[in-house]
């Protein structure tokens, strides 16, 4: 048999045709390749794709000879023992720079707090949240001929369109398997003990009718089917609900070929897929009315098997709130069960989530789960948050963080006091120099905090997909050119200004004196910072209304080049000031150029350490200084 040859990192399937018939070959049929190459020995797990079809999804991690033989759980000829293998070649340094992805599958550093591509390569991600990707929503074609913004456009326009504005990742839910333009409410749950609730979807309307409480009509849910119908098949097994709930095991593979298509085309175009199993509000049916945790390991260990070669980073729900869904820390159990039956994902593919605040928080740290390979923060979009971050960074088992839903572009935010009491919904405005600096200061006040690894932002009727004509006032096409959407990139460009040196930072806010200057929650008057072990380098960022910040912490006497960063064109000023550091280690910084926010670099410029007993002192005179004295019994 000829060999096949492919590159490294590209996606090789493994056909196989069963000889047997079975009943439900989702649940009673397990495939596997035990695959060898260049220091890689393991076992491979395959999935059903339909009819008598099982495939194995393979890459080569190394360039050289890779072999392989199948398994299976049951005894058929179609399916077990058949040999194969193919090489792999390696790809040119230009063909990487063409496409990222070449450059292999996304993993941790070395120390745990970043990203890179399997090669060494920096890994920051920009990212936006397509959550309906595998839906009809995202229209696919198979020409690729281009169509302007507007209605008529297919993913492949909106890839393009992102790939131009510096984008790396989408982010995508992969299953609502409730949800239907049906006529119900948007909104349902069982009568019985847990409350079960079936659906708490995305409303058919625009967000204001979400909470407009006197809507005297029912609202139902959003559909989120695509050309191979709906995730799993109909009629499910909840007695009085079989029209509602799916039968979770008998999985539809024709809805999973359509993704498949987007999958391939995204990481084609350099882009890395964020692939979330499941929304969370259907969870109650899957644990209460299926074999949990199995029914639940079952299905993302599919989505694994399916998209294992692919360039994603793989979340095993979508928890982005506790709200009429069983806990976080439930999830725990079948996601660290598919770990425990299947192993690791083979190819290093990162495993995070998203959660209310904080992963590490909601799922726990190693030890009270064994799956998490990186963390995340979301859903909670202002700068008191952001610690949450820090809190991520300095975890005895650091892995890489990101913002996985910070402020979106026109989107409301929902505020509460410091007293956790909600007291505001902000509605976003996606032409207000306001709402983008709302949206600049969750991404570089994320990424100093710790969050190395990037930002999956997002933005209004984007993050939901946008396209009937009751989802006011935006549609999908119209956020390809959101003010906000091209100034995404530029916390790339600026924290990869040094080179892999970002790599090294500390987070630690309290280097800038003042550092919460502004209220409590929000987006104004608050500085971020994050430092070196030596400090002779410092990135930083200060919000709108943040007064002028002196840094500190330094070597007294020491020079230091300040830079300024204009976060809403992604260029550095000319204009750069070395000052020295006085004998009480600080430095005031340059007045910011403008009245807006202001990112910064300070990099210590000499090598030796400078001794200077004439430097800059304690001021003596006390001429125009106010002198007051506390007086007994005053509470002043």
């Amino acid at each position: 048999m000829k060999q096949a040859t492919i590159h490294m990192w590209d996606v090789h399937e493994i056909v196989l045709h069963a000889q047997n018939k079975y009943d439900n070959p989702y649940t009673d049929v397990t495939v596997w390749a035990k695959l060898k190459g260049p220091g890689f020995d393991k076992r491979v797990f395959g999935f059903w794709d339909g009819d008598d079809t099982w495939r194995i999804r393979v890459t080569a991690t190394a360039p050289g000879t890779w072999t392989y033989t199948t398994g299976a759980s049951v005894p058929d000829v179609g399916l077990s023992g058949i040999s194969g293998g193919y090489f792999a070649l390696e790809w040119t340094e230009e063909e990487k720079e063409e496409n990222p992805c070449r450059r292999g599958i996304i993993r941790a550093t070395a120390n745990g707090h970043a990203m890179e591509y399997a090669d060494g390569t920096p890994y920051v991600m920009v990212g936006d949240t397509w959550w309906p990707l595998p839906t009809y929503r995202f229209p696919w074609t198979d020409d690729d001929g281009e169509r302007p913004v507007g209605p008529d456009m297919t993913l492949k326009d909106m890839v393009r369109i992102r790939r131009s504005q510096g984008y790396n990742c989408i982010g995508t839910i992969v299953a609502y398997p409730t949800w239907a333009n049906d006529g119900k409410p948007y909104r349902i749950n069982i009568p019985d003990e847990h409350n079960t609730c079936i659906r708490s979807a995305w409303a058919l309307c625009g967000v204001e009718d979400w909470f407009d409480k006197d809507v005297d009509r029912i609202i139902t849910a959003r559909d989120m089917h695509n050309e191979g119908g709906r995730p799993f098949f109909f009629p499910g097994k909840i007695e009085g609900y079989e029209d509602m709930v799916p039968d979770y095991d008998r999985i539809n593979p024709e809805y999973f070929k359509v993704l498949d298509k987007k999958v391939n085309y995204l990481n084609q175009n350099g882009i890395t897929v964020f692939m979330e199993a499941l929304r969370r509000d259907s969870s109650k049916t899957w644990k209460y009315y299926y074999d949990w945790p199995m029914v639940y390991t079952r299905y993302i260990q599919y989505l694994s098997a399916r998209y294992q070669a692919n360039n994603t980073i793989y979340s095993p729900i979508h928890f982005d709130v506790k709200a009429e869904t069983i806990d976080a820390r439930e999830f725990n159990e079948p996601i660290d069960l598919m770990i425990d039956m299947y192993g690791a994902p083979p190819f290093g593919t990162l495993m995070g989530t998203n959660a209310p605040g904080s992963t590490k928080t909601a799922y726990g740290s190693f030890g009270e789960q064994h799956w998490k390979t990186m963390d995340q923060t979301g859903n909670f979009r202002d700068h008191e948050h952001y610690w949450l971050m820090e809190d991520i960074f300095n975890d005895e088992h650091p892995v890489p963080a990101i913002n996985g839903e910070p402020y979106y572009s026109g989107h409301v935010a929902i505020m509460t006091n410091n007293l956790g009491e909600l007291v505001e919904n902000i509605f976003g405005n996606v032409e207000s120099p306001e709402d983008h600096m709302n949206f600049r200061s969750s991404l570089y006040g994320s990424l100093l905090s710790g969050g190395f690894g990037g930002n999956l932002a997002g933005f209004e009727a984007g993050w939901s997909a946008n396209v009937e004509p009751e989802e006011t006032p935006w549609k999908i096409w119209d956020v390809m050119t959101f003010p906000a959407s091209y100034q995404t990139r530029y916390y790339r460009d600026f924290i990869l200004s040094e080179g892999k040196r970002y790599q090294e930072l500390i987070p630690d806010p309290d280097l800038l004196f003042p550092s919460k200057a502004g209220a409590p929650t929000g987006w104004r008057g608050w500085a971020y910072a994050a430092a070196t072990k030596e400090r002779e380098l410092v990135f930083g960022y200060m919000e709108k209304d943040c007064p002028r910040v002196r840094l500190r912490g330094l070597r007294p006497y020491d020079i230091y080049e300040i830079s300024y960063f204009d976060p809403r064109t992604g260029k550095w000023l000319d204009k750069k000031e070395q000052l020295e550091v006085n004998h009480f280690g600080s430095i005031l910084l340059p007045e910011q150029p403008d009245e807006f926010d202001w990112a910064f670099k300070a990099k210590r410029v000499n090598t030796k350490q400078r001794v200077d007993t004439v430097g800059p002192g304690l001021v003596r005179s006390n001429e125009g200084v106010k002198e007051t004295f506390i007086q007994t019994g005053s509470t002043k």
